[in-house]
């Protein structure tokens, strides 16, 4: 018998909780009062969704995380069951708290299964944009052949043949290298901070984008690193305060996008680039070039490692953004003296990478369609980057700019705006936001927002901004 009662969700107004927390709240606090008894049935997936007015997927996610929480059972072919477990066992059932918005929030909203359901501040490309019928295709691949060193510990440099593509792509963007300065990673993640540690002692200097990619800073404290942003501005990091700066603080290290910045979407000009190099060359430090939107990328973008040809650039990118975040392959090309040290640091801590990913991605670019793909998600992101522009500046918002490529867009309300409290307000009602506050290493307040072109596009973000800025026509002063 299914256990019904009155049961209701607020899907239209702000409230305390996203909505599935609402469910998952009311549910665990039926189960800990004794109203739903061990071994009484849910309510099926979708007759719970028509009676709060939700979609089916809101309710699944809020039963899986009950059924992880331990307090229901999901039994095949039946349905959810509240789980028989003593009542001493029971969990605490916690008061309902408001959303905080901060760099973790973001980070586990952003992969978290039961996360908002509109990612508009997201980092990644939907799956429809993935190469994923390449993926399948060489995993077939791979189960055919006889060879079984993809089970094996590979060579602590990375599978040889992909290196070896590696290299020919990086030679058809001018950057010359042999395979021994190429060395394959766990994504890009562990590159820059394989590139980092290469580097920096405890209480070294390192020279950041203000604002540049937020998951950079946690990496940065955890080794001892003093932070120092350097703003960025529209064609790259601002010269002066570039100079100024590593000059005062004596920095060992910039980090940076050259192309396609996460989470502004500009890329340098190629005076800006030959500057920043020549106040690496002045002021005696290097830079790790975080190229990880390289595919995605106009092909006659310049890179800093094109230009300086390793010597005092460390290039990192991956394949996450362009065939399949899930594979985790990325790569760094440094100086071959740069490089051994690289190795050291990789085997200390992981021995060697992922073998049968790396012989995936080796595939995939040895069968010739990669370049084709890169096209079509390029152009389809040019078509939705325009589309996100200007329903955004009729929403009542300023561009940073207008990017020649990529999936990020920076945007700011033209009326003064708390941009937490948007993100928080956001929030309650599913949608992602990414406040610009995130992406700077003091996480000092700023009226912009990071907004992906792909997720953003969407009636209800827009329905959103429609009641969170009534006065959107109102104009912003400047900062």
């Amino acid at each position: 018998m299914v256990f019904s009662f009155p049961f209701h969700v607020d899907p239209a107004h702000p409230h305390p909780r996203p909505l599935v927390s609402q469910i998952v709240q009311t549910l665990a606090e039926r189960i800990g009062d004794g109203s739903l008894a061990p071994g009484s049935r849910l309510p099926s997936v979708r007759r719970l969704a028509a009676q709060c007015g939700v979609s089916t997927l809101t309710v699944s996610n809020a039963y899986n995380r009950l059924v992880a929480d331990g307090a229901l059972e999901a039994r095949p072919a039946r349905g959810y069951f509240v789980a028989a477990r003593p009542r001493h066992q029971a969990r605490d059932v916690p008061a309902p708290v408001a959303t905080s918005v901060d760099s973790l929030w973001l980070l586990q909203r952003a992969y978290e299964e039961n996360s908002p359901l509109l990612k508009a501040g997201g980092g990644w490309l939907p799956e429809d944009y993935l190469f994923t019928d390449a993926i399948r295709h060489a995993l077939a691949v791979q189960a055919r052949r006889p060879d079984p060193a993809i089970m094996r510990y590979g060579n602590p440099y990375g599978h040889p043949g992909l290196r070896q593509s590696i290299r020919l792509l990086l030679a058809q963007q001018q950057i010359a290298c042999g395979d021994s300065s190429i060395i394959l990673t766990h994504g890009a993640s562990q590159a820059l901070e394989l590139a980092i540690r290469c580097v920096i002692r405890p209480g070294d200097t390192v020279l950041v984008d203000d604002p540049g990619y937020s998951n950079l800073y946690p990496t940065l404290q955890s080794l001892g690193a003093r932070i120092v942003g350097v703003p960025r501005l529209q064609d790259g990091p601002c010269l002066e305060h570039l100079d100024r700066l590593a000059r005062h603080h004596a920095a060992r290290l910039f980090v940076t996008n050259t192309r396609l910045h996460n989470p502004t979407g500009t890329s340098y000009s190629a005076p800006v680039a030959h500057q920043a190099l020549m106040l690496a060359e002045r002021h005696d430090f290097l830079i790790v070039e975080d190229d990880i939107f390289a595919g995605l990328a106009p092909e006659d973008t310049v890179t800093l490692a094109r230009l300086d040809q390793l010597r005092r650039v460390i290039h990192v990118s991956s394949f996450s953004k362009t065939i399949s975040p899930g594979l985790r392959v990325g790569f760094l090309a440094c100086r071959p003296d740069l490089a051994q040290h690289v190795l050291r640091l990789k085997m200390a801590g992981s021995l060697t990478s992922s073998g049968l990913g790396e012989s995936i991605v080796h595939t995939i670019l040895t069968e010739g369609r990669y370049r084709l793909h890169l096209a079509r998600v390029r152009d389809r992101l040019a078509t939705a980057r325009k589309s996100l522009c200007d329903a955004l500046d009729a929403a009542g918002l300023d561009l940073f700019c207008r990017p020649e490529g990529g999936m990020f867009v920076w945007a700011a309300p033209r009326r003064p705006t708390d941009m937490r409290a948007l993100a928080e307000r956001a929030a309650t009602q599913d949608i992602m936001l990414a406040p610009g506050c995130l992406f700077r290493p003091d996480q000092a307040e700023t009226p912009w927002m990071r907004l992906n072109v792909i997720h953003a596009n969407d009636p209800r973000l827009f329905r959103f901004l429609r009641e969170a800025m009534p006065d959107r026509d109102a104009a912003r002063p400047p900062a």
